[in-house]
């Protein structure tokens, strides 16, 4: 293991010559070559090592010192998921499709971290176009669980949890459509953030559901969670949902300890059912329990429209993947094999082409465009977007009682390897905890709070309401130090 825990740690190691940007880089590479469990499926080795080389150089002219100031994640080795676009670095979102696309401009969020000293050392592994629950449906093989081999590491953003929980990395960007942060943060046992939706540009990440979409950090600790959404979050005129309020402050805020006597915590009734993992409810209840020791107080709320949030996220965000992926056509982008060349009719290139997707893309897509089509858009995508504002407005009246909203993650901790390929309703189902907050947008965070028998981790979720970032942090800050023995 990486003895590494936080970026204020590497900085002091850097700080005293106990190691360079460079040295460190070049451990990180040698680790995720020799592994073998799929995480990465491209290493940036000349990019990286140049980054590296240029961070020696800012240390040493710094008086062997790290400029904390202005570039807070100086020598930095971080994964990104490959659904985000980096200048002159091949991208496939894991699809065949893109299997050779190499983009001529890099993501902002990736762009914001260089800048401030990130060293990327790789693009990382994932559901195809980031359609998926376990990180199975990548067309480059699935991604193995960090420690359990016959487990899945949750989806999409599953070789970003394995990455960083394996020492592949030291932290990574994935991206959450519906819960694609959160999840494999809980399976693997690391920190997954979902900023509140527009905190975080959305310029150079490969479209999937355009108003669900949203990049955030996995890592180690909250600590660091934190500091990596500040530095890539903020506005952005390139990106036209970005919001405009500043993201200045929210690591410096983050760490400052909440006021836990008096807060109030919402415990929803449907998220705590019959189903869940034993283990599962152990941990959380636990975890609330000394939380409330402490003083918080546990409220009971009700979010009635919860139980149609799955159904209405499967509409609204495969009409926008129909949309979206009708890029994906071999003249814009796309590959454009051979065979395509030699077809006799617009439709029989297409066919051709659009092969080159997995079944569970396909099926989005078909989904989608049916619900858009002439005659059911009403029915389906109209409705949809209207119980996803009463799902939303459930949420806005609980903030009204409370401060933060309590949740477990997942209903079990991470499942074999093949369990629900077969069933795409049971797969779907996965994400029943997470798809509410990321229909209303709102900021979520998975932390560590415990293990099964199996030593699988266990993941609570913590929610806030639009904006409040930084009370999200500060709880799951707390709860970290809780199960660390620090607080």
């Amino acid at each position: 293991m990486m003895q590494y825990k936080t970026v204020s740690e590497i900085h002091d190691a850097f700080d005293r010559g106990e190691t360079t940007p460079s040295a460190l880089t070049q451990k990180f590479l040698d680790r995720l070559k020799k592994s073998d469990h799929n995480a990465f499926l491209t290493a940036i080795d000349d990019r990286a090592l140049g980054q590296a080389k240029a961070a020696d150089e800012v240390i040493r002219t710094n008086g062997g010192k790290v400029p904390r100031a202005k570039m807070p994640l100086l020598g930095v080795p971080m994964g990104i998921k490959d659904a985000l676009c980096i200048d002159g670095v091949r991208t496939t979102c894991g699809s065949k499709m893109l299997e050779n696309y190499i983009p001529p401009y890099t993501a902002t969020a990736v762009a914001r971290l260089e800048a401030a000293g990130v060293i990327s050392v790789g693009k990382l592994n994932m559901d195809e176009f980031a359609m998926g629950s376990s990180n199975e449906n990548s067309a480059f093989g699935p991604v193995l669980h960090p420690t359990h081999r016959d487990r899945v590491p949750g989806g999409s953003s599953g070789g970003s949890s394995t990455a960083v929980a394996a020492d592949l990395c030291f932290a990574a960007l994935g991206s959450d459509t519906g819960g694609s942060i959160r999840l494999p943060a809980s399976f693997c046992g690391v920190v997954g953030f979902k900023p509140t939706y527009g905190r975080v540009s959305r310029f150079g990440l490969v479209a999937f559901a355009s108003s669900l979409d949203q990049i955030g950090p996995l890592t180690h600790s909250v600590e660091d969670a934190a500091l990596i959404a500040e530095v890539m979050g903020g506005f952005d005129p390139k990106d036209s949902t970005s919001n405009p309020a500043s993201i200045q402050g929210l690591a410096a805020e983050a760490k400052k300890q909440i006021e836990v006597k008096g807060l109030r915590i919402g415990i929803p009734k449907q998220y705590f059912i019959d189903g869940i993992q034993a283990e599962v409810r152990e941990a959380i209840e636990s975890t609330l329990a000394e939380l409330t020791r402490r003083g918080a107080k546990l409220v009971p709320i009700d979010l009635p429209h919860t139980k149609y949030a799955v159904s209405t996220y499967y509409v609204v965000a495969v009409s926008e993947a129909s949309s979206n992926l009708s890029r994906m056509d071999g003249i814009r982008f796309g590959v454009r094999p051979k065979e395509a060349m030699e077809a006799d009719s617009p439709t029989e290139f297409y066919k051709r082409v659009r092969k080159n997707f997995g079944p569970e893309v396909k099926r989005r897509i078909i989904l989608g465009t049916f619900a858009l089509s002439s005659g059911y858009f009403d029915a389906y995508y109209t409705k949809a977007c209207q119980v996803r504002r009463l799902i939303r407005q459930d949420f806005e009246n609980a903030f009204q009682q409370v401060d933060l909203i309590a949740t477990p993650v997942s209903a079990t901790t991470a499942f074999k390897a093949g369990d629900k390929a077969k069933d795409p309703l049971q797969m779907y189902l996965t994400d029943i905890f997470t798809i509410p907050a990321s229909l209303a947008g709102l900021p979520g965070i998975s932390v560590p709070c415990g293990q099964d028998q199996a030593g699988l981790p266990i993941g609570m979720q913590i929610l806030g309401p639009r904006m409040e970032d930084v009370r999200v942090l500060q709880a799951a800050n707390l709860i970290e130090r809780i199960h660390g023995g620090k607080a």
